[in-house]
């Protein structure tokens, strides 16, 4: 695996930086990805795979790229300071507990007319399919309203 920045932008305060990311499996597969960071955190804006990903090891790209991107991203003082674990993920109560925030985090995010997956994802630092598993988690538990309505 190889990342190397490729280009920096900077306009007034903002820094932009895209980093190339290549991907060399043993059996000859590879993937080939164009990372962004900003200020809003790391995006993936381009995708290209030999032989073509199927759904499942997309979504398992990003776990793929996260450590690698999280070296080249950050400078070593912060990477110094952030190497106490695999994530830099927050603390989250397990159990009953966590289901409660999760669905405060939810609650809190329609309110606001923001994305409440997101929200959840944020807040805990799970993907995507461990936060919807948590809401639902939370929804089994009382915490939140049931998604359809039972006939």
């Amino acid at each position: 695996m190889s990342v190397r920045q490729t280009w920096v932008v900077r306009e007034g305060g903002d820094t932009t930086s895209w980093f190339d990311v290549r991907l060399t499996f043993t059996d000859g597969a590879r993937v080939e990805a164009l990372a962004v960071l900003s200020g809003q955190g790391v995006l993936v804006e381009d995708v290209r795979a030999e032989p073509p990903l199927s759904l499942d090891d997309l979504a398992a790209l990003a776990e793929w790229l996260e450590s690698p991107l999280f070296e080249a991203c950050l400078p070593a003082s912060a990477r110094a300071a952030r190497a106490d674990g695999r994530r830099a993920r927050p603390a989250w109560p397990r159990g009953r507990e966590g289901r409660r925030l999760v669905a405060q985090e939810y609650r809190a995010a329609r309110a606001k007319g923001a994305d409440p997956v997101l929200a959840v994802m944020c807040a805990t630092g799970h993907s995507r399919r461990r936060s919807l598993r948590l809401i639902g988690q939370a929804r089994d538990e009382g915490f939140l309203a049931p998604r359809r309505a039972r006939r």
